[in-house]
């Protein structure tokens, strides 16, 4: 049987690592500071969050798992998990000591604040772990220099600014790590570019194999599982690649397609909208006329 532990608090997480809670809502983890008995102690099978963390793994030896297959990396690399996430941890090195650091927040420290707003624009809360941040050595000085600050904050006496400061440099930290994810987006560019090709060719099958006539329309989760990735980090890399959202994406090629079908006289448009993966063929007509300003009987008429 395995050995989940349940991270419902910041403070539980502090438990687990022997550490002083400094505040309810928030917490920093150095590594260096946890004491063996909080590194080495009942090693879990997998963790299961109910806030929000953040780890800068800076150790080779304990690998995540996604997708049955196990990862690791090298120093500077930033995993994200969100809410009622969890972590699955592979084997460790017999002299596996955890290295780095670990920020974790419980969403009411947002609350009232701009960052709560926005907090869902941080998409890589939701990515997987196979798809981390991997940090060049200046962008893990800055990350440091941020985590410094926050962990200041947590060090002094609470008063009037102590929420708002704290939650303004966790907001730096969430700017400065979407500002990274972008720049590896363009790193890995090569990458992306084989699961774009592979995504298109997906797509494309799609609708030549009849399995849209038999499974409705394609959605975004279908292909980002059939390419391993997670939905938030294959509807960022479409976007980013393409400039246009995975969802536009692919109705662009269902469009692409209908077109290609008005040119055969015996199918109705109520028939190639059954084939496209329509329940409804008013759906369909609405799609079209939105996407190419004219209906489908305009369309065929005009071509």
């Amino acid at each position: 049987m395995k050995n989940i532990v349940n991270i419902d608090t910041v403070s539980d997480y502090m438990a687990m690592r022997k550490m002083e809670v400094l505040h309810p809502l928030i917490g920093v983890v150095d590594f260096d500071q946890v004491t063996q008995q909080g590194k080495t102690g009942n090693r879990p099978d997998a963790i299961h969050f109910k806030c929000y963390a953040m780890f800068l793994k800076d150790a080779k030896g304990c690998k995540l798992k996604y997708g049955g297959k196990s990862y690791d990396y090298d120093e500077g690399t930033l995993v994200f998990v969100g809410p009622e996430q969890s972590i699955e941890l592979a084997d460790y090195d017999n002299d596996y000591v955890p290295k780095g650091y670990a920020i974790l927040f419980h969403p009411d420290l947002l609350l009232g604040t701009e960052l709560g707003k926005k907090i869902h624009n941080y998409s890589f809360f939701s990515y997987s772990t196979n798809e981390a941040l991997h940090l060049s050595a200046k962008e893990r000085k800055v990350i440091l220099s941020v985590i410094e600050k926050i962990q200041f904050e947590l060090e002094q006496s609470l008063d009037k600014h102590s929420k708002k400061l704290m939650v303004a440099n966790l907001e730096l930290f969430l700017d400065y790590c979407m500002r990274f994810y972008d720049r590896q987006f363009l790193t890995r560019e090569i990458v992306h570019k084989g699961s774009l090709e592979k995504f298109d060719l997906l797509l494309t099958d799609y609708f030549i194999s009849n399995k849209a006539a038999k499974e409705g329309l394609p959605s975004v989760g279908y292909f980002a599982n059939e390419l391993h990735l997670s939905s938030n980090y294959f509807g960022d890399l479409v976007k980013k690649e393409t400039g246009k959202s995975a969802l536009d994406y692919i109705q662009s090629k269902i469009i692409d397609m209908a077109k290609e079908k008005f040119f055969d006289p015996d199918k109705s448009v109520s028939e190639i909208a059954y084939e496209l993966g329509f329940k409804y063929p008013q759906h369909f007509s609405r799609l079209f006329k939105n996407k190419v300003g004219y209906s489908p009987n305009e369309y065929r008429h005009l071509n």
